[in-house]
């Protein structure tokens, strides 16, 4: 091991090395190079936690698993291995989520040093949060496809990773999933919201069946009532509070005339799982229901539907399980049937054996829930005439991810022990952001490093001494259930959030069980939860404490119930405000009466002492729609400004003068490229062709001529 020779480290830095517990987190792509990193150096006191078994596509470049391992604990394999290449070395493993209780701010705190090499954005801000708390340097990294990222994140210092806002998720409106797809992924969204009805956790919002309250489809449903026609008979899913009706009231329904509508789950329950009847009830009733709504089809081309007998006849055997592991074709209708009739099979088998309340979990690693979603797009992109994909590109769009190199993974992790050196030895100006990239830059580098160390955002509404956010928030359809299920733990990411109005001392939600029940299901309005009011949250486990701002406003039918907006600005009284706009407005005019000033100085004698114009040049970037995950890397791509830099020599060459240092600017910390379609941050470091000096920080517009972004989320 390094450490153990002298004179392969310095000895301070050797006896460091010797001395310190390290934690990893993650031991997928990059969590193995980075174990066998810390290992080979000549660490010996490392815990590494991860609640991932291991998969048979993971053994392509995560180096530390074999075969014999697939379906055993990541972590605990890991360890297995790092332990032949030095025996001495204690390692310990979990196999276990790193979001849950058992690892509070006190776990934290025993360690020198967090590495992490999660896969995912939920547990990457769990962990910031923590190291925040327990005041542990954090190394973040995170790869998408060869691009890499390896930063230090430590309180007081540097930005953290919730510094700067991340790209919200992608959405679709509900009734273009239900209605009118004209995407594959409108197709890849639907079935895998009918995985979730049929066997997972089943969200209101997902409802797979015709939507009748569709804009475009009101004209022909009013002219349908006119006409006397009856509606569609089929079953529809309910929400939980029709499911709760009384028998008595179903029964008048029927009496009335109208259709006995009934919980999806439980329809299918009743049909045993039949595959031909719940195939003809998705893609052929369904379908026709679609059809009778004839305004939806005036501009459009109308879907097809497809019949089970004439796909799989009764004589037709529907087990082929070799037609699901041919990946990378694309189905015929008839084998996208044989999946699905195998797929249905093998889940309902699972679900039935689960006890209670308990569910399936969709996992784009798990073959029947992955060829389930791939056998149902399909169908359901034959019947409204959209491209059908292969099992192989539905996975990577319906998981959002991109296929992982080993390569990247090898030089981030080593990046990544580089910058835990330099931790080590205090050395925090020489841990600057390095970005990994697939082609050199002007200066013939692919890893580039960052021109500065950003420091905090004063705005943050995790590590500044005040955080506090605005949610612009429908306060008449909310509940506070909504509130913590939604916002406070989804959006937000608590673990166990307590809320009151310290106002009036009112208890929203309390983490202690049953203490706050009866109010749940309130809405926030009937709490006097309106406009302007201000909220306490509060997550012991995480240690962390949030103002929460209300602003009320109507939601469409379409809109989301909220939004979150972390600005201090919005925050301030409106007093406040116009005053720190006039003088803001003072400061911009005296800033341009000083540069008029400056230039005229420069033209009329030559005054070489007078300083130039800022080379320094940033624009906004525009926000553009993302798919995120939950599990993702944003890697930031770098470019160089030809033209500006052309433009500034050609100005210092006349005007002799010399740009001041610029201090650093804030950069979007590690998350996915997108886990999917957005403007990146470009960071620059002074090009060849500008004059000598201190390197500056500049951001740039992504190109606007790219089209048709696509968020991509890293696997490791």
């Amino acid at each position: 091991m390094a450490a153990a020779i002298d004179g392969v480290f310095p000895y301070t830095l050797q006896e460091l090395v010797k001395k310190s517990k390290v934690l990893v987190v993650g031991a997928g792509g990059i969590g193995c190079e980075v174990l066998k990193n810390l290992v080979l150096s000549g660490f010996t006191d490392i815990e590494i936690i991860d609640l991932d078994t291991i998969d048979l596509s993971n053994l392509n470049r995560q180096f530390l698993f074999h075969r014999e391992h697939v379906g055993k604990s990541k972590a605990r394999v890991a360890r297995e291995s790092a332990l032949s290449f030095n025996p001495d070395a204690n390692i310990t493993a979990y196999h276990d989520s790193v979001t849950s209780t058992d690892y509070g701010v006190n776990f934290y705190k025993k360690f020198d040093l967090v590495l992490s090499a999660l896969d995912n954005r939920a547990a990457r801000i769990h962990v910031n949060r923590m190291c925040l708390n327990a005041d542990v340097p954090l190394i973040e990294s995170g790869t998408a496809g060869y691009s890499g990222q390896v930063e230090l994140i430590k309180r007081g210092l540097t930005q953290c990773y919730e510094c700067t806002p991340k790209e919200k998720q992608r959405s679709f409106p509900g009734c273009t999933i239900r209605n009118t797809p004209s995407e594959p992924i409108h197709c890849i969204v639907w079935a895998k919201h009918l995985f979730n009805q049929l066997f997972g956790e089943s969200l209101d919002d997902e409802d797979i069946s015709p939507d009748a309250a569709d804009p475009d489809a009101q004209e022909a449903a009013v002219s349908a009532d006119s006409d006397g026609a009856s509606g569609d008979a089929t079953p529809k899913v309910v929400d939980k509070e029709e499911e709760k009706e009384p028998k008595e009231d179903k029964e008048d329904d029927l009496d009335n005339g109208n259709v006995v509508r009934i919980n999806t789950r439980q329809w299918a329950k009743e049909c045993n799982y039949d595959a031909g009847t719940l195939f003809n009830k998705f893609f052929n009733e369904d379908i026709n229901c679609l059809l009778q709504m004839g305004n939806l089809w005036l501009t459009r081309r109308a879907p097809v539907p497809v019949q089970w007998d004439t796909l799989l006849p009764e004589s037709k055997s529907d087990d082929n399980p070799e037609i699901a592991k041919q990946h990378h074709k694309v189905w015929t209708l008839e084998e996208c049937a044989s999946v699905f009739a195998s797929a249905l099979k093998d889940l309902s088998a699972s679900f039935l054996k689960l006890e209670g309340d308990d569910t399936l979990s969709w996992d784009k690693d798990d073959q029947p829930a992955m060829d389930f979603v791939a056998a149902c797009a399909n169908v359901r992109s034959y019947i409204f005439n959209i491209e059908r994909k292969s099992r192989f590109e539905i996975k990577s769009m319906a998981g959002n991810i991109i296929p992982a190199i080993a390569t990247t993974n090898a030089i981030t992790a080593g990046i990544s022990v580089l910058r835990a050196f330099n931790v080590l030895e205090a050395k925090w100006t020489q841990c600057i952001t390095v970005y990994a990239r697939l082609r050199l830059n002007p200066r013939n580098q692919f890893l580039v490093p960052d021109a500065c160390l950003p420091g905090p955002n004063p705005d943050c509404s995790v590590c500044s001494k005040d955080p506090a956010i605005t949610l612009k928030i429908d306060t008449k359809r909310m509940t506070i259930r909504e509130l913590r299920d939604e916002v406070l733990i989804k959006t937000l990411n608590m673990v166990k959030p307590d809320v009151e109005v310290p106002l009036t001392s009112t208890v929203l939600l309390s983490s202690e069980e049953g203490e706050t029940d009866d109010i749940e299901g309130k809405l926030l309005s009937e709490m006097n939860i309106v406009d302007g009011v201000i909220l306490k949250a509060d997550d012991f486990f995480q240690n962390y404490e949030l103002r929460i701002i209300i602003s009320h406003f109507d939601a469409e039918r379409e809109d989301n119930l909220f939004e979150v907006v972390a600005q201090a600005k919005q925050l301030q009284p409106k007093e406040e405000e116009k005053i720190i706009e006039k003088e803001v407005e003072k400061e911009e005019e005296k800033k341009d009466l000083d540069k008029s000033a400056k230039k005229r100085s420069a033209n009329g004698a030559g005054d070489a002492t007078d300083e130039g114009p800022s080379t320094s040049k940033r624009s906004k970037p525009t926000d553009v729609d993302v798919v995120d995950d939950d599990d993702d890397d944003d890697c930031l791509l770098i470019e160089e400004d030809e033209d500006e830099a052309e433009t500034v020599a050609v100005a210092t060459d006349k005007l002799s003068v010399q740009s001041p240092p610029k201090s650093g600017t804030k950069r979007k910390p590690s998350d996915v490229i997108d886990d999917d379609d957005e403007d990146i941050t470009e960071i620059l470091d002074s090009s060849d062709e500008e004059p000598a000096g201190p390197t500056k920080c500049k951001r740039t517009r992504l190109d606007e001529s790219l089209s048709n972004p696509i968020e991509v989320i890293n696997i490791d």
